[in-house]
C-alpha cells in the first residue's frame, strides 16, 4: 500500500509483559457449532483473570454485531471475517494481552492464515471436539434446526465440512466432560508453555 507508514510501539512488548507477569498469546478455539467453544473461552477468561492475567476474548457472533457486521456468510465473507479477526487479535497480542478466539473456523487453510497473521506471537490451537450428534442436540442457537428445515445454506457440519486440526495443541474432548475440566487443562497447557505462572 501506498502512503501508509507504519508506527511501532512506543511501549515494548516485553515491557508490557513484565507489567503484566504473564506473556501474551493468542488461543484459537476450533469446533463444530454447540461444541462449547465460547463457554469454554468464557470460562478460561474468568480463571485468568482471577489469576490477574489481561485477556480478552474474541467471540465469533459478537464480532459479527460490529466489527464484521457487513459480512454476510459466502465463502469470500466467512475468509475475510477470520482474517480481521486474525488481525485484531494480532493487536490485542501486541498489547500484551492473553487473547481467546472462538470462532468455527472449520477449514485448515483459514486457520493457517491466522496462524501467519498473527505469529510470531505465540498462537495456540485449541480442537473443541464433539460429535455431530452431541453439537445437534444440543443447537444452543437452534442453528441445526434451520439447516435441516433449509433456512440455512452450507452449514458447518451438515451441508459443508469441517476439517479437524492435524495438530492442535490440544485437544479438549467436550462431549461429556465438565467446564471445568476443559478450564484446567488449558490453564496446565499456559503454564507448560511457559505463558502464565
Amino acid at each position: 500500500m501506498t502512503n501508509i507508514t507504519y508506527h511501532p510501539q512506543s511501549i515494548s512488548l516485553a515491557t508490557r509483559e513484565a507489567k503484566n507477569g504473564h506473556k501474551a498469546a493468542v488461543l484459537w478455539f476450533t469446533g463444530l457449532s454447540g461444541s462449547g467453544k465460547s463457554t469454554l473461552a468464557m470460562a478460561l477468561q474468568e480463571e485468568l483473570f482471577r489469576h490477574d492475567c489481561q485477556v480478552t476474548v474474541l467471540d465469533g457472533d459478537n464480532v459479527r454485531e460490529g466489527l464484521n457486521a457487513g459480512l454476510g456468510f459466502s465463502s469470500e465473507d466467512r475468509i475475510e471475517n477470520l482474517r480481521r479477526v486474525s488481525e485484531v487479535a494480532k493487536l490485542f497480542a501486541e498489547s500484551g494481552l492473553l487473547v481467546l478466539t472462538s470462532f468455527i473456523s472449520p477449514f485448515q487453510k483459514e486457520r493457517q492464515q491466522a496462524r501467519d497473521i498473527i505469529e510470531p506471537h505465540p498462537f495456540l490451537e485449541i480442537y473443541v471436539q464433539v460429535d455431530l450428534e452431541t453439537a445437534e442436540a444440543r443447537d444452543p442457537k437452534g442453528l441445526y434446526k434451520k439447516a435441516r428445515a433449509g433456512e440455512i445454506k452450507n452449514f458447518t457440519g451438515l451441508d459443508s465440512p469441517y476439517e479437524a486440526p492435524d495438530h492442535p495443541d490440544m485437544v479438549i474432548s467436550n462431549s461429556n466432560q465438565t467446564i471445568e475440566k476443559g478450564v484446567n487443562q488449558l490453564m496446565g497447557l499456559l503454564k507448560v508453555k511457559g505463558l502464565i505462572a
